[in-house]
């Protein structure tokens, strides 16, 4: 299932900032810059899109670990992205190292796990 995700992998999530990605909007601060929770997402984003089109049919990622720093406030109307590159896979296990920018500087950095799931049977041990 793995044999065509490489050590090696990225991808690139971008967005511009709106009031909807704000701190004040989705209350983890009370100013209108870019938010760590949507800085988070997009990160995720970008993993997830690295490898999604590499697996097969029915099978999607998780997130399950993350560990970032958000180092810099971006305001609204600015362009800012993630880059994932994939840096260790362990069978269903894949680590993601991230890095997170905005048009003037980065913004974020950190390591992201996702594991590899069959769609059906998470779903189902949700019931």
């Amino acid at each position: 299932m793995i044999e065509k995700l490489k050590i090696g992998m990225t991808n690139k999530y971008e967005k511009i900032v709106s009031k909807n990605d704000t701190a004040d909007k989705l209350g983890s601060g009370t100013l209108e810059v870019f938010s760590t929770p949507m800085m988070v997402a997009m990160m995720e984003s970008a993993a997830k899109d690295t490898v999604q089109e590499f697996l097969p049919e029915g099978y999607s990622t998780v997130g399950t670990a993350l560990n970032i720093k958000h180092m810099a406030a971006t305001g609204l109307n600015k362009k800012v992205w993630a880059v994932a590159e994939l840096v260790e896979i362990d069978r269903k296990r894949l680590v993601f190292k991230i890095d997170a920018f905005d048009q003037d500087k980065k913004i974020g950095e950190g390591t992201h796990e996702r594991f590899i799931i069959e769609n059906e049977k998470f779903m189902a041990k949700l019931q």
